[in-house]
Order: structure tokens, then sequence, then C-alpha cells
């Protein structure tokens, strides 16, 4: 992936008598259990050693290696070494349910994300989890509801909002420069067979899932940038979504070239196409082109595209074209270098003093240290469980469309109602 300098983002809204955020915000460290240490969640545990005011007093991986290695990552970073939990696949409950941790981030199998988030917010503590939040709409019910219920906040961890580029635009929505957005377009266009067959010719968890489910199983990349530009859940929603796939051909292709045409992995039958297409209409009449293109031969691209009534943004080609003066006539691209040096969101400016060793440029800091801060304040997380469970929720609504000869599909409603206060993403120093 392309390396990318970003912003922080500040949390929206208070959370009402937090015992937390007062126990948080009067200096002593947080506190937070790490769930998952393969590749990501590693990464994830070295950036949060790097926050201030952070600890790590558990660590929970069903693979005793990776877990001994992030053990001694914490410890080499000068910390307490953690109490680590490896005592079959639900060890993870033990970790919530201490007593000793503000927060549980677990960056696991798609399929524990919800359960590990609910069993911390029912344990009094926030979650924060790897993308997408939940699978199904029954998870991501139960996250609003146990959020809710408890008052605990569930944040996905989606980096891309955090782009350089995402953040520019969006400032530039907010400063009027597009006029109206009608429309965006955004996909997840990243080649990424190897991740589903292993080296050893078998099918990683992943690849289990592009087996048996035919969806855009990874939405959040494109949709939660979009869903900012659109005040999608403040002020407007998604409303139905209509999908369809092409033939799944890129997976049998891939493992032909590499293991022959005879091995399992080039004969099997995959149910994800290979190019998935949706089409989603907002409350207020915009619409959204999505695309998940995971497994046939391409460059990485997000894809993005934003159409106001003044002008428009290629993330693929990063330029702009807004209209002229009256008069004046011209139908060229423009360099992006003067919009970055008028419309550069302020807080972008302060990333040249972080570090830029973390995954995907500063991402992977920012989206971490504004989690950490809100847990410190007792504040709502920026990516709210409302945000969470609605981008999620692309993945089974796709699923369940491309089964239904592209029928329409209707988004619940996970706001219940609240979508209809605006109340845009904002920014503090």
């Amino acid at each position: 992936m392309r390396r990318r300098r970003f912003v922080q983002l500040a949390g929206a809204a208070g959370l009402a008598a937090s015992g937390l955020g007062a126990q948080s915000s009067s200096g002593r460290p947080v506190r937070i259990g790490v769930v998952g240490v393969g590749s990501r969640g590693a990464s994830h545990l070295r950036t949060l050693l790097d926050i201030p005011g952070v600890e790590v007093p558990a660590v929970c991986d069903i693979n005793e290696e990776r877990l001994r290695t992030a053990l001694d990552i914490v410890a080499k970073a000068g910390h307490k070494r953690p109490e680590g939990y490896s005592k079959g696949v639900d060890d993870w409950k033990r970790l919530a349910a201490r007593d000793d941790l503000d927060a549980v981030i677990n960056a696991t199998p798609w399929e524990l994300h919800t359960p590990i988030s609910v069993a911390a917010m029912q344990a009094g503590k926030y979650a924060a989890t790897e993308v997408p939040a939940a699978i199904t709409l029954e998870q991501a019910w139960d996250l609003v509801r146990t959020s809710e219920r408890t008052g605990k906040p569930c944040m996905m961890l989606e980096n891309v909002n955090y782009f350089r580029n995402v953040m520019l635009v969006l400032n530039m929505i907010r400063q009027g420069v597009f006029g109206e957005v009608l429309h965006c377009a955004g996909g997840y266009q990243h080649d990424v067979r190897y991740v589903n067959i292993l080296p050893s010719g078998e099918l990683s968890w992943r690849g289990v899932y592009a087996a048996r489910r035919n969806a855009n199983l990874y939405p959040t990349h494109p949709i939660g940038p979009i869903a900012w530009w659109m005040d999608i859940n403040r002020g407007d929603r998604f409303e139905y979504l209509v999908s369809m796939s092409t033939p799944s051909r890129g997976l049998n292709h891939y493992a032909a070239k590499k293991f022959g045409p005879q091995h399992p992995s080039a004969t099997r039958k995959y149910a994800l196409g290979d190019v998935n297409t949706c089409l989603i209409k907002t409350a207020r009449g915009c619409t959204v082109t999505l695309y998940y293109d995971p497994q046939l031969s391409r460059p990485y691209d997000l894809g993005f595209r934003v159409q106001g009534v003044k002008g428009i943004y290629s993330g693929t080609l990063d330029k702009f074209f807004i209209e002229a003066a009256e008069g004046a006539k011209r139908e060229e691209w423009e360099d992006p270098a003067p919009y970055y040096e008028k419309y550069e969101h302020p807080l972008w400016k302060t990333v040249p003093n972080l570090p830029q060793r973390y995954a995907h440029g500063a991402a992977d800091y920012f989206v971490l240290a504004e989690f950490v801060k809100a847990v410190r304040n007792g504040t709502q997380t920026p990516i709210d469980v409302y945000d969470s469970a609605t981008w999620s929720a692309i993945l089974p609504l796709t699923e369940k469309s491309n089964a239904a000869a592209s029928a329409r599909v209707d988004f619940p409603d996970f706001t219940g109602g609240k979508w209809k206060t605006a109340r845009p993403v904002t920014f503090d120093a």
C-alpha cells in the first residue's frame, strides 16, 4: 500500500457519567488488553507502546510462539511483561473479564470481532476491533445494543479514514468547495490472492470466506471515508443497496499457476465472485458506487471519486476539477498541489513531528491514538458503534442481494433515527 501521512481526529461527544472517563482523566495510564497478535495485532501492539500513557497488562493469542513474541515486545519496550492468555480458543474471555483493563483491542479472524467487542463492553471496557466489526446483521445489532446498554463505545479501527487525501477532501467539502456532494465511489481493489491461499497451497481463514460467501467481504476501507464525506449517520443514512458479482476465476488461476492445475485449490469452486459491484442510495437521494476486486491481477487502488455540484475529485489520479470563474472555459484535471496548499486540514500539519515507521504510514498511529484519547477522556470514539455497524453491514447485505438476483436490500437504521440530527465529524487540536 502507498505510504501516506495523516491527521488526528477528535472524539465528537462525551459519554454521560462515565466512571472510566473520570479515572482515566486523572492521570493514570490507559490500560489496554490485546487479543490476537499475528502480523496485524503485533503491529498494533508496537504502536500502542509508542503512545504516551499506555500500558498493556494482558495479551492473548492461541499461537504460543506469537504470544511469546508479543510479550517480549512489551518487555523490550521497557514495560512490565504482560500476562499471556493462550489456553484454548476462548481464553480471550478471561482477558476481557479482568478488572484492571480500560479497553480491549482485537485483531483476530473476522468471526471473533463481534464476540470479543461485546464481551469487552459487557465487562465495562471500551472496545476496538479490526475491520470489519461484524460479518452478519445479527452481530451488527449485537454491537449496537450492547454499546447502548452499557454506555461503552465500540470503535472499528478503520485507518483509511485518516489518509491525507481523505481528510483534505473532507475539509474541502466542509468549506463548500465541491458544492453539494451528490455521488461518491470507491473500492477495495487490491490483488490479495496470496492472503487467501497460503504458501502451502491450503486456504487461509480468509480463503475459507472466499470459498463460502459471495459478497463484498471487505467494504469498510472505501465506505468509511465515503460515509464521512456524505454525513452518513450524521444527517443522512444509507437507505438501500443492490449488488452483483462476476464469476469466480482469479483464485483458480492463481492456484493453478503456483501449484499446478490439479491442485485442490486450483479445482475448488469458490463462491466469491472476482469483482463485486454495489450501488447504494441514501435517504437524501444521493448515490454511492462501491467495488470489491481482490482476486484478479491489478495494482492497488481505492478508486475514490467525489462528485459535487461544483467539482469532482479523483483519488486514482489524485487530481481535482473545480468549476472555473464565470466566463472561463476549461476541462482539464487540475494538479492537487494548490488544493493541498490551501485546504490541508490544520491538524495534518502536525504529522511531520510524528514517527513515520508505522504500517500504512502514520494512519495506524492516529487511529489508535484517537481511540486511546477517547478512553482517557471518557468521550465517544471518533468512529462510533453506529458507524462500525453500518459500514460492516454491507457484507451481509450484498450477500443477500447477490443471492436474490441483485434485488434491493434495505439497510437497518442502527441509529434508531439519530441520523436525522446533523452531527458532522469535528476536529480538535
